[in-house]
């Protein structure tokens, strides 16, 4: 199995890329977002699932090991295959779909090209006790806050990416106190409509600890 490829950018395509490897080329499947960074003579290192059937191989790319552990998670779901979890990370990076799913933005989810309101919300229901896990993951091995802060835009009903990056931290927070990550994501998405956008961490672990203890 291959499960990293490092070369040159050879030719990118509306939903793969071409590596070439020391003169092989190697095609790949890779998300949009991963698509539109990458440049025709770049140098590209890509962690690799690949898929292998009786009538073909494929190899699909990510930039970092949590991108791919996403797109594995994905596909437990049923109803995701690898297109629409390749689609999911086109539309939001792994620390925006962590936090979609830890607060419950099955309207986030559902933006996803191929991926209509059921299977949106059989996604977050069925990932939420992932998400937390999943969220402190980074390509270079880097957890809590270091994982947030790089965490892109997404759509938490009506909340920026800092209020779903706090949300994350709550949550993480409030499952190492041994709370189950269900029961956590759903007091700390109570908590951030409560305390606004703004909240800051602290605050979301108070609210959410009030919420627990009902």
């Amino acid at each position: 199995m291959i499960g990293k490829l490092t070369g040159i950018v050879d030719a990118v395509g509306e939903s793969h890329l071409i590596i070439d490897v020391n003169g092989v080329g190697y095609e790949v499947q890779a998300s949009a977002r991963a698509l539109r960074n990458l440049e025709l003579g770049a140098k590209v290192s890509l962690t690799i699932d690949t898929h292998v059937r009786e009538d073909a191989i494929r190899l699909f790319g990510f930039s970092s090991e949590s991108e791919r552990s996403w797109f594995r998670t994905l596909q437990t779901v049923q109803g995701v295959g690898a297109k629409v979890a390749l689609a999911a990370l086109g539309v939001m990076s792994p620390q925006d779909l962590a936090s979609a799913i830890a607060i419950g933005n099955a309207s986030a989810v559902e933006q996803t090209p191929g991926v209509g309101k059921k299977l949106a919300q059989r996604i977050v229901a069925e990932l939420k006790d992932k998400a937390p896990g999943l969220s402190m993951m980074t390509g270079d091995g880097a957890t809590g806050s270091d994982a947030c802060a790089s965490a892109g835009t997404v759509d938490t009903g009506g909340h920026g990416s800092g209020a779903g990056n706090a949300a994350i931290e709550a949550i993480s927070a409030l499952t190492n106190l041994g709370y189950q990550p269900a029961h956590a994501g759903q007091a700390v998405a109570t908590a951030v409509k409560d305390a606004g956008s703004d909240a800051q961490v602290s605050e979301l672990i108070k609210r959410g600890l009030k919420e627990l203890a009902r």
